[in-house]
Formats: structure tokens, C-alpha cells, sequence
């Protein structure tokens, strides 16, 4: 089994979102036996939260369920999980910060944007603070992203 960690800062908008995408690919794709996913936020402010009423909005206008309540990234989880994938610079930082000196996660940390074919900047942008267009905006970029991610780990892992 191979798991699957999205983070952001809140976990209640783009990780979530990410991880309804990704969940949706792994379905089409039938890999629901061979791949797990999840989603964390690296601050404690949204612990027991639904996702933003935005997140739930584009991501139902998109076909895609989200069924996550928003909790916070552990040391736990960087042993539990074989992809862990950051959201914008700020949040990688933060996770590489919670391994330690000493442990280098190679192959295993990545930014979501580094499988975003458009090579158009690193931060997926937290949308937050903005209006609706920013999140179907990060929408785009994270199934884009997601749809390259999925790729990755099938070839990676054979999964056919």
C-alpha cells in the first residue's frame, strides 16, 4: 500500500481540495486497493474542521466529494506516510523542519507544483483571503499537479 500525504497551512482549502482530486484519480484509475490518501495542515488552527465552504463549493462543481476534517501534520506522519507533498515553499520549510537534521527525506518530500507540467512557479497560492475565481484557480494547478503525481507513482511503483 502506498500512502499519500497533502499539505497545507490550514488543511481546510487547498490539502483537502488536493486530496479529493487525487482520491477521484485513484477511483477512475481503480487503484483504491493500492493507494491511500490523506491530508494535514501544519498549523493546529483548523483541528476538526470541515474544509472551507469555497474548497467544498469547487470541488462539488467539479464532481469531487470531500469527506476530510482538518488536522495537523505530525512527526508520526512522516514515518507512516511514502509521499508527502507541500502545498507552497512555507509549508516544505515547516516539513523539513518537523525531520530533523538528520534525516534526509529524499523521494519522499515534494511541492505539489513540482508535478504541474506549466513550469509556472513553485506555491500552489493559498486562496484564503481572495475571491472564488482563486479557487478555481488552484483547482486548476492542483488537478494538473495531481493528474502528473498519479503518473509519477504508477511508473514509479508498476501499478499499471
Amino acid at each position: 500500500m502506498i500512502h499519500v500525504l497533502f499539505v497545507c497551512l490550514g488543511n481546510i482549502c487547498r490539502s483537502p481540495l488536493a486530496e479529493g482530486i487525487f482520491k477521484k484519480l485513484v477511483e477512475e484509475r481503480k487503484l483504491e486497493d493500492k493507494i491511500r490518501v490523506d491530508s494535514a495542515g501544519t498549523s493546529g488552527w483548523h483541528i476538526g474542521d470541515l474544509p472551507d465552504p469555497r474548497t467544498e463549493a469547487i470541488a462539488g462543481e467539479h464532481g469531487i466529494s470531500l469527506d476530510h476534517l482538518g488536522r495537523q501534520l505530525l512527526r508520526e506522519d512522516l514515518q507512516k506516510f511514502d509521499y508527502i507533498i507541500a502545498m507552497d515553499i512555507s509549508n516544505y520549510e515547516h516539513i523539513r523542519i518537523l525531520y530533523g537534521p538528520e534525516e534526509d527525506p529524499e523521494g519522499q518530500l515534494f511541492l505539489m507544483r513540482d508535478f504541474d507540467d506549466t513550469g509556472k512557479g513553485k506555491d500552489v497560492p493559498d486562496p484564503y483571503y481572495g475571491g472564488d475565481d482563486g479557487f478555481e484557480k488552484v483547482y486548476e494547478m492542483l488537478w494538473r499537479s495531481c493528474n502528473n503525481f498519479l503518473k509519477f507513482i504508477v511508473e514509479k511503483h508498476n501499478l499499471g
